[in-house]
């Protein structure tokens, strides 16, 4: 893929960064805000791997799949403190 088409790609993908800190900014619920904040972890992601395609830094993957991670826990942590009492909790239910 020529370079270009991936600067390009990695512009597409901060235009929904934008949105998406718009989304957050905005509200107008807690779940709409949480939802922002995945987008803009996906988005992340995905810039900071066309970014290492064009660059050819591998490190920049590392970094991106941290970022995948962290956006996952917080996923996870934003469903535990919006149900009733961390419904959902594996280490809650009775055999």
């Amino acid at each position: 893929m020529p370079p270009e088409a991936l600067w390009t790609a990695a512009a597409v993908l901060l235009f929904t960064v934008a949105a998406s800190l718009w989304r957050i900014w905005r509200g107008p619920t807690g779940a709409d805000r949480m939802m922002g904040a995945q987008l803009s972890g996906t988005a992340g992601v995905g810039v900071l791997m066309v970014l290492s395609a064009v660059s050819g830094d591998e490190a920049v993957l590392d970094v991106a799949l941290v970022l995948a991670l962290l956006a996952a826990t917080a996923a996870v942590a934003f469903v535990k403190a919006a149900s009733r009492d961390g419904a959902g909790d594996p280490e809650e239910e009775q055999p």
